[in-house]
């Protein structure tokens, strides 16, 4: 009867003192847990459907690229589940459930559909079920962890991955100070932890991170100085001859392609070309190569391109705009996002460098190495792909001098690069010099864009790279 008394004073939050002095805290708490027990609707054994949530850009189907679980294994909230690819961007997609994987609904290369079962999980007989929702990036915590953050008054942010690691290293992530915006903790903050606990030696940060110089025994090789002299190797691969035809579908990035240059076709293009002589410039990154090295970063001539292209579009922001589908307004864009054309073996990708017209050489250089890396993996996210106002396609990389670049809309200009070739040229005295000659070609949507404004913003271009110097007067 007493028992009975207690659980119905618990129900409206009161309980006398006569009653509570008859039992000690371990039959009330035994009486909580029981009646939260009941509450739960997860039986033993349950199978749960986990869904392929909306991954946002409107996106409906991806392609699944990669499994990282196979049926029969064992996962935890967060832990991931797959790659899949959309004409957008990868994404890896995270368990938000404890269970053990009792079905696959797609193999690799096949289409998965927002909204449709991607596995069955059979949920742990310890662990209930959240409602069917996206999965965030703030995970079920430990009472006395949430506790914790609460005396703190202090929200965790940090990505699953991060978790991942705080967890497998037996770290509360309420005790790292996270770094990244908002106090959001990166990877390199655990890893800093956990030097402090250990006195563990860090793997080298992605991060552009002060290096000393490599003795002269084990410098990295520069490339030939003659460019002529390359001779182009085939690549090795198997080939195999069915004598059958064969059709597949068009997915991935190549889906995304046949969408833009599709709308593409619908913008009247002009074409100007010019040539640039880079010799200067050749030599002045020959000086800042190794200083660029120091610190970690490969220096290209791609960012001194970038940059002068953004110090060209402050003096022809229309450039950087964009028109609407009815051509009745402009937008011209604060951001000069100015984005490089990428070939890699998913296919040709545009990842863009945001804000450049606020950005040092240094920086737009060790932002093009972080792209180059995650573009080479096939793990550059949308963040990374989307939002581009201006573009640069550097083909001479892979040969040619001219080429006929297609715009990417919404965008209303591109340039592609052709080789850099030593010719013979003329000084002021008349004189023949051996000059580093590189050649550009410029397309424009003509419908907002003029002749005129694109040959003047070319020649303004062409002398901040024939005259680096002349650059540090407009630096920011």
């Amino acid at each position: 009867v007493c028992i009975h008394r207690v659980r119905w004073c618990s129900s409206i939050r009161f309980i006398k003192s006569k009653y509570v002095c008859v039992f000690d805290k371990s039959a009330l708490k035994f009486s909580h847990q029981q009646r939260l027990f009941r509450t739960s609707a997860v039986s033993y054994g349950q199978i749960v459907q986990f869904k392929l949530s909306d991954i946002g850009e409107g996106i409906t189907e991806v392609t699944v690229k990669e499994w990282y679980i196979k049926e029969g294994d064992s996962v935890s909230q967060f832990d991931s589940i797959c790659e899949v690819q959309s004409d957008k961007a990868s994404v890896t997609i995270t368990s938000r459930y404890d269970g053990i994987i009792r079905k696959l609904h797609y193999n690799l290369d096949e289409i998965a559909f927002v909204g449709k079962p991607l596995v069955d999980i059979e949920i742990d007989a310890s662990k209930g079920v959240a409602p069917e929702e996206d999965v965030v990036e703030t995970p079920p915590m430990s009472h006395e962890e949430h506790t914790h953050q609460e005396i703190k008054g202090h929200k965790t942010l940090a990505t699953p991955a991060v978790r991942r690691l705080a967890m497998e290293n037996n770290i509360k992530l309420s005790e790292v100070v996270g770094t990244g915006k908002d106090n959001r903790i990166l990877k390199e903050d655990i890893l800093n932890y956990l030097a402090k606990q250990t006195g563990a030696i860090l793997p080298p940060s992605p991060k552009a991170e002060i290096m000393p110089p490599l003795p002269k025994s084990e410098t990295v090789p520069g490339a030939p100085k003659d460019r002529a002299r390359k001779i182009p190797v085939p690549v090795s691969r198997p080939i195999v001859f069915s004598g059958k035809d064969k059709t597949e579908p068009i997915t991935g990035f190549h889906k995304a392609m046949v969408k833009t240059m599709s709308a593409a076709l619908k913008i009247p293009h002009f074409g100007y070309c010019d040539e640039i002589d880079l010799s200067q410039l050749v030599q002045l990154r020959e000086e800042l190569k190794p200083l660029a090295q120091i610190r970690g970063v490969k220096l290209s001539f791609m960012p001194f391109f970038i940059k002068a292209a953004s110090l060209g579009l402050l003096q022809y922001p229309i450039l950087n705009a964009s028109l609407d589908e009815s051509c009745q307004n402009v937008t011209y864009k604060a951001s000069h996002n100015i984005g490089v054309a990428m070939d890699t073996e998913q296919g040709l990708i545009v990842p863009n460098v945001k804000n450049v017209q606020v950005c040092s050489v240094f920086e737009i250089a060790s932002e093009l190495n972080r792209l180059q890396t995650l573009g080479s993996a096939g793990q550059l996210g949308t963040n990374d792909l989307t939002g581009g106002t201006f573009t640069l396609s550097n083909i001479g990389t892979i040969g040619g001098t001219y080429a006929k670049p297609v715009i990417l809309p919404p965008e209303v200009a591109i340039g592609a690069l052709g080789k850099i070739q030593v010719l013979p040229r003329f000084n002021g005295k008349g004189e023949v010099y051996k000059a580093q000659i590189m050649n550009v070609s410029w397309s424009a949507d003509h419908r907002i864009i003029d002749g005129a404004t694109m040959a003047r913003f070319s020649n303004l271009w062409k002398s901040y790279l024939e005259n680096p110097a002349s650059m540090l007067l407009d630096l920011k």
